[in-house]
């Protein structure tokens, strides 16, 4: 692979663990950052955000956190120095190209009549195809210039949690141009600083559009900032299960739902009768163990009319539990925070109008934590229609990716990082040796055919469990299972434990892949 020309596209945790990977098998990509600093969405986040993962099981299977850092869910900056010390360590740093934007990219060399017609992927199932085809991408860089690159393999890792927001649509007259105020993303809030967003929001009126991570951390510096002489106004349009941590009723919930046993009580893709049979047989265990979480996190939630209409596994399945930042509940009852529910509202020139109230919530600033759009940013990156009318599928599917990064009819291009776990930084670590084994010449991919047949199963999975949740792309409740996947694709042995009993029931995390060698 020494020859190929590879590029990445993004220096967040899968383009550095991507890069890495290349590196060790002589492959040199050049990794494309629009950004002036590495660690992709890590790198600007409000100065309250912290891990999500216990530090344990977010890390890369060789390279340990510093002994220094013993929170066991370190901050943003601490996350920044890990994801810094990786790179360099590894080499890495020497292959990114700051301020360089990939604009668009094409694939030329062959037809797109001849790539819709291919029965197998790029044409043969491996990794290049027969050379015929690469990607010519236009990339910008700090001043504006563009300029051409040809490559023979794209590794996508532009992530879905920054770079294009989601901003709601409103009646004319009735969006913010009707605000008097400050309207703004939290994309932009975090870009701002910690210093100036808390001058900005300092003896304000603050209101805050959703109820995920993101809206509840800079409600948290918002509330830390006004206290209750100017509350937060948090507008909750679907209740989510937001928990002070991962403990219910002292039992860690990763072993109600992380391990092998777990995953029994959970009809899987592909799995055989007597799989399926036994899921069936548990399934009322697995009832069970979700009523239990349940009955301790909603205690504080029903104070205040947030138990969210799905369940607690629907949630884990599809990647929608957030930790609370510290003291949310405290706060909450304290007053410097409060919620109001309302699927829709809209501005007038004192702030916002909610359903069912005939007064606004005055506000000098809205801040929307409304997420981003990530499969539109996938869909931007080309400049064929063809591949724009395919590449994340339609609204009532998942996303066509098999094994979660190979796109069954775009050929010589990955997707890394788009899928989610519970543990995205080691996930994507695993995903990316099997990646770079596959471009190596380890393996080669079944037929097109047999690759969209495998999505269809995952999409019936999800569609099965996480209620209309299906298109987040989440592994979590199955991270085990599909990592199997990519064991016995590279030749490994999926099982890491040792003992019969840790295989079942010990929760599964970095260290368990640490000697991952693809055959």
């Amino acid at each position: 692979m020494e020859r190929k020309r590879v590029a990445i596209v993004g220096a967040g945790v899968s383009g550095l663990a991507a890069c890495k990977q290349l590196l060790e098998r002589g492959c040199r990509p050049v990794v494309f950052e629009a950004d002036t600093v590495l660690g992709g969405v890590w790198a600007h986040t409000p100065e309250c955000t912290t891990l999500q993962t216990p530090r344990p099981m977010y890390q890369y299977s060789d390279f340990p956190w510093a002994d220094s850092v013993t929170e066991m869910f370190p901050d943003h900056r601490q996350v920044m120095d890990y994801l810094g010390g990786y790179a360099r360590h590894f080499g890495v740093l020497d292959c990114l190209k700051f301020g360089h934007r990939v604009l668009g990219m094409e694939y030329v060399g062959v037809s797109e009549e001849k790539v819709a017609a291919w029965e197998e992927w790029g044409g043969n199932g491996g990794a290049f195809g027969s050379g015929d085809g690469e990607w010519r991408l236009e990339v910008a860089n700090a001043d504006g210039d563009v300029q051409a690159q040809i490559v023979d393999f794209v590794v996508l890792c532009i992530g879905r949690f920054s770079g294009l927001p989601n901003i709601p649509s409103f009646p004319s007259g009735k969006g913010p141009e009707a605000f008097d105020g400050q309207v703004m993303h939290s994309m932009d809030y975090s870009k701002m600083g910690s210093e100036k967003a808390r001058e900005m929001m300092e003896g304000k009126h603050v209101t805050i559009v959703g109820y995920l991570k993101s809206a509840l951390d800079i409600a948290a510096e918002c509330a830390a900032v006004n206290g209750t002489e100017q509350p937060c106004t948090m507008i909750v349009r679907t209740k989510h299960w937001n928990i002070p941590d991962y403990y219910a009723w002292g039992v860690h919930i990763s072993k109600l739902y992380l391990n092998r046993f777990a995953e029994l009580l959970i009809h899987k893709p592909g799995e055989g009768f007597l799989l399926s049979l036994l899921a069936t047989t548990l399934t009322p265990l697995r009832w069970i163990f979700t009523k239990f979480a349940e009955s301790y996190y909603s205690i504080p939630m029903k104070k205040y009319g947030m138990v969210p209409d799905h369940s607690l596994f629907e949630a884990l399945v599809a990647c929608l539990v957030a930790i609370a930042p510290k003291d949310h509940y405290k706060r909450l009852d304290e007053g410097s925070i409060v919620l109001k529910q309302s699927k829709t509202f809209t501005f007038c020139k004192e702030g916002v109008l909610l359903e069912g109230e005939s007064s606004p919530t005055r506000s000098d600033i809205v801040i929307y934590g409304t997420g981003y759009k990530g499969d539109e940013k996938i869909n931007n990156m080309f400049k064929s229609e063809y591949f724009r009318s395919i590449a994340v599928g339609s609204t009532s599917t998942t996303l066509p990716l098999y094994r979660e990064c190979i796109h069954p009819k775009i050929p010589q291009l990955a997707v890394l990082g788009y899928s989610e776990s519970l543990s995205n930084l080691y996930t994507t670590e695993v995903r990316a040796k099997w990646l770079t084994h596959f471009m190596d010449g380890g393996f080669r991919l079944p037929s097109i055919k047999a690759m969209q047949k495998d999505v269809l199963v995952w999409e019936k999975f999800m569609k099965r469990y996480s209620r209309g949740y299906f298109r987040r792309s989440c592994i979590s409740i199955l991270n085990i299972w599909y990592n199997d996947q990519l064991c016995k694709d590279m030749g490994c042995n999926p099982r890491r434990k040792n003992g019969f009993f840790a295989e079942l029931f010990e929760v599964y995390g970095p260290g368990d892949y640490a000697n991952l060698h693809p055959k």
